[in-house]
């Protein structure tokens, strides 16, 4: 097993939820190894992770799960804003903290209806068993979900005195900008044509999703062959016939 101080359990082949601890990780410069993309010689892969699970005083329920020595937490949202206040990527006073918080999480309720939209009956049973009801569910997430989180964000930016429509918080990046980034990238890849239809009421939220990719740390990462590509076994899955079919290409 690497030494890294940073250790972070995620199923390997996949952003998923992972992916969220990933960018900050990469943004904070920490020292960190993904221990789902190690082999089992080393420690690494699939089988790691399910060793872990379930272990400790405090058992992770599902990754990502983060490891720092004796310390193990779990839950994206949790394990970002731990990571954003340790290295300096949010402001320090209380109530910018708390806000960050809210922000994170508020992806993190977007990202579980955005998966909702092709496992809308049970989570074990294949999308294939539950197209009819994937169906419905995906109309009402493009036409009525995905503009009212990315609204409530846009309104976010424009709604900061300080930001100028650039920042979520305060007058500079903080950890919170990352998640909305991947969940933009998510959107796109899942739902191209819904999203063609509502980037233009969200100019500030694609503005900022252009200036993360364009981070010198997070560039570097996403060109690695460390970053995973969006594909049909994560959160993220593009089918055509849950995209928009009324959308200008």
């Amino acid at each position: 097993m690497s030494d890294a101080k940073f250790q972070l359990y995620y199923w390997p082949g996949l952003p998923g939820r992972g992916e969220f601890v990933r960018l900050v990780l990469e943004e904070a410069a920490a020292d960190w190894v993904d221990v789902g993309l190690l082999p089992e010689s080393q420690g690494g892969g699939a089988r790691a992770i399910m060793n872990l699970l379930g272990q400790g005083p405090v058992p992770a329920y599902a990754p990502p799960v983060l490891k720092m020595g004796d310390l193990v937490i779990s839950q994206a949202a949790n394990i970002c804003s731990y990571l954003g206040e340790r290295f300096g990527l949010v402001p320090a006073d209380e109530g910018t903290r708390l806000h960050a918080r809210q922000f994170q999480l508020t992806v993190a309720d977007a990202v579980a209806e955005a998966h909702d939209t092709h496992h809308p009956i049970a989570v074990m049973k294949y999308y294939e068993e539950q197209k009819d009801a994937a169906k419905a569910r995906a109309e009402d997430f493009r036409t009525q979900r995905i503009p009212k989180f990315l609204g409530y964000f846009e309104r976010v930016l424009r709604a900061n005195p300080r930001g100028g429509g650039r920042y979520l918080l305060g007058s500079d990046f903080s950890y919170p900008e990352l998640a909305l980034f991947q969940l933009v990238e998510g959107l796109s890849y899942a739902f191209p044509n819904a999203m063609s239809r509502v980037a233009h009421q969200v100019p500030g939220v694609m503005a900022l999703r252009q200036r993360i990719a364009e981070r010198p740390r997070i560039a570097a990462y996403r060109s690695s062959p460390r970053a995973q590509p969006f594909n049909e076994q994560g959160i993220f899955r593009h089918y055509a016939e849950l995209d928009d079919p009324n959308a200008t290409k």
